[in-house]
């Protein structure tokens, strides 16, 4: 007989134990997973304000800023500037200073608008979340 093809029951087992094994933390791992991904769907999903924020706005703190520098540090800096630069430079830094005490800076709009845009990387099709487990 064939040393080969001598396989004992004590084999059978071992094998059938490892496969076994190797199945039951493939599946848990599978819920593992779905798990996650429900947690990071309710993190990332735009929650409601509350009622009693509408309620009650909060009110903006007015900053009020004089018009011209009165410290002796701000006006030294100034003068230091003014008076060692070239009269291009003397002209745009009186343009800025111009533009900051009277508050004619432009506002920055933040609002960042994103589309997407289907491509084959990123296409519904190929999702690994439309898998029905």
């Amino acid at each position: 007989m064939n040393t080969l093809l001598a396989v004992t029951g004590e084999t059978w087992i071992v094998t059938g134990l490892g496969f076994g094994i190797v199945l039951v933390l493939l599946i848990c791992l599978i819920y593992i997973l779905k798990f996650f991904g429900w947690v990071m769907q309710m993190i990332a999903a735009p929650r409601k304000p509350k009622a009693e924020a509408k309620a009650a706005p909060a009110k903006k703190a007015e900053v009020k800023v004089s018009p011209v520098p009165t410290d002796e540090g701000t006006m030294a800096a100034i003068a230091m500037a003014l008076s060692e630069a070239s009269d291009d430079d003397k002209v745009a830094i009186a343009m800025a200073l111009h533009l900051y005490f009277n508050h004619a800076h432009d506002i920055a709009q933040t609002t960042l608008t994103m589309t997407a845009k289907p491509t084959a990387w990123n296409s519904k099709a190929f999702g690994m979340n439309n898998a029905g487990f």
